[in-house]
C-alpha cells in the first residue's frame, strides 16, 4: 500500500503532481477534507481492488476550514501508518503571486481576508501551512521549475515502488540565482577552476563533453570529488537508516552552467552505479 498526501501552497504545482501520479497508475483524489483521510485510507487498504493500493490525495486550504486540525489529522494518520508519505510543494512568494496574476485565477483564501489581495493571501497561506510542511517526507520548491521539470521530478520520485528507500536528487544551480531552498546538503564548487574564462568553453555547459573533460581534468576537482564523495558515501546510508525518503544535494557554482553541472552529473552517476534511485536536475543551466 502506498498512500501519498499532496499538500502545499496554492499555485506551487500540486495539481500537476496529481496528474503525473494518475498517469503512472495512482488512484487520485483532489481536494479531500483532512477529516476523511483515515476513512479513505482504511477503505483503500481493505479493498480487494489492486488499483486502490497506490493512492494520492490532495489536502490543502480549499477543503479545510480548521487549518490546525488539518495538520493534526495528517500527523495522526502519518504516525499510525508507515506507508503514508507527505509530498509538500512550495515556491517563493513573488513567484506564486506572478503565477496567479498570469492565470487570472482567484486565490482560494482571498475572500477570507478583508482586503482580499493575492499577496496577503499567499503570505497568510504560507503561515497556515507551516505545520504541514514540517510533516513532509518530500519538500519540492518549484520556484525555478518549468512544468516539464516538475513532471520529471515527480515521475522520478514515484515511478518505482516508493518503499524501496531513499531518493537522491542531485541539483546543480548558480549561487547568483539563490540556493535551492529544498536542498539538504549544499556543495559550493566555486573554488574549482572555472571554464567560464576560457573563450571556447564559455558558451558551453557541463552537459558538453569539452566542459566536462576540462573540469574533471583539473587536479583540484579530483581532490574535491574524493572528499565530497567520501562524505556522501558515509552519510547517505545514515539518512536512509533514519528513514529519510529524499535527500536533495545541491551543487552550486557562480552561474550554474559549468562546474556545478559537471559535478552533479558525477555524483549522480556514482550513486546510480551503487543502485540508488537518483534524480538529476540542472536548475539554472538554461538561464
Amino acid at each position: 500500500m502506498e498512500f501519498v498526501i499532496i499538500s502545499g501552497m496554492s499555485g506551487a504545482g500540486k495539481t500537476t503532481a496529481l496528474h503525473v501520479l494518475e498517469d503512472i497508475g495512482y488512484y487520485c483524489v483532489d481536494n479531500i477534507p483532512a477529516s476523511l483521510l483515515a476513512t479513505l485510507y482504511n477503505l483503500c487498504r481493505s479493498s480487494s481492488d489492486e488499483s486502490m493500493k497506490r493512492v494520492a490525495v490532495v489536502v490543502d486550504v480549499r477543503g479545510n476550514e480548521n487549518y490546525k486540525q488539518m495538520a493534526l489529522d495528517i500527523e495522526e494518520l502519518k504516525n499510525a501508518c508507515s506507508d503514508v508519505k507527505v509530498l509538500f510543494f512550495d515556491a517563493k512568494t513573488d513567484t506564486l503571486i506572478i503565477r496567479y496574476k498570469e492565470t487570472r485565477r482567484k486565490h482560494p483564501l482571498a475572500e477570507r481576508l478583508k482586503d482580499g489581495s493575492v499577496a496577503d493571501a499567499v503570505e497568510f497561506e504560507k503561515a497556515l501551512m507551516v505545520p504541514v510542511k514540517r510533516l513532509a517526507d518530500y519538500n519540492v520548491d518549484t520556484t525555478y521549475m518549468s512544468n516539464k521539470q516538475l513532471r520529471e521530478r515527480v515521475m522520478s520520485m514515484f515511478l518505482e515502488d516508493a518503499s524501496q528507500g531513499i531518493t537522491l536528487t542531485f541539483m546543480s544551480f548558480g549561487f547568483k540565482h539563490g540556493i535551492p531552498r529544498e536542498a539538504d546538503v549544499v556543495f559550493d564548487v566555486r573554488c574549482l577552476p572555472n571554464p567560464f574564462y576560457i573563450p571556447e568553453l564559455k558558451p558551453l555547459t557541463g552537459l558538453n563533453r569539452e566542459v566536462r573533460d576540462y573540469v574533471l581534468g583539473c587536479k583540484e576537482t579530483q581532490g574535491f570529488i574524493d572528499h565530497a564523495m567520501a562524505l556522501l558515501d558515509y552519510s547517505v546510508p545514515l539518512y536512509l537508516k533514519e528513514g529519510k525518503s529524499e535527500l536533495v544535494v545541491g551543487v552550486g557554482c557562480t552561474g550554474g552552467h559549468h562546474r556545478s553541472v559537471t559535478l552533479a552529473r558525477t555524483f549522480d552517476e556514482h550513486f546510480r552505479e551503487l543502485g540508488y534511485r537518483c534524480v538529476l536536475q540542472h536548475r539554472d543551466v538554461n538561464r
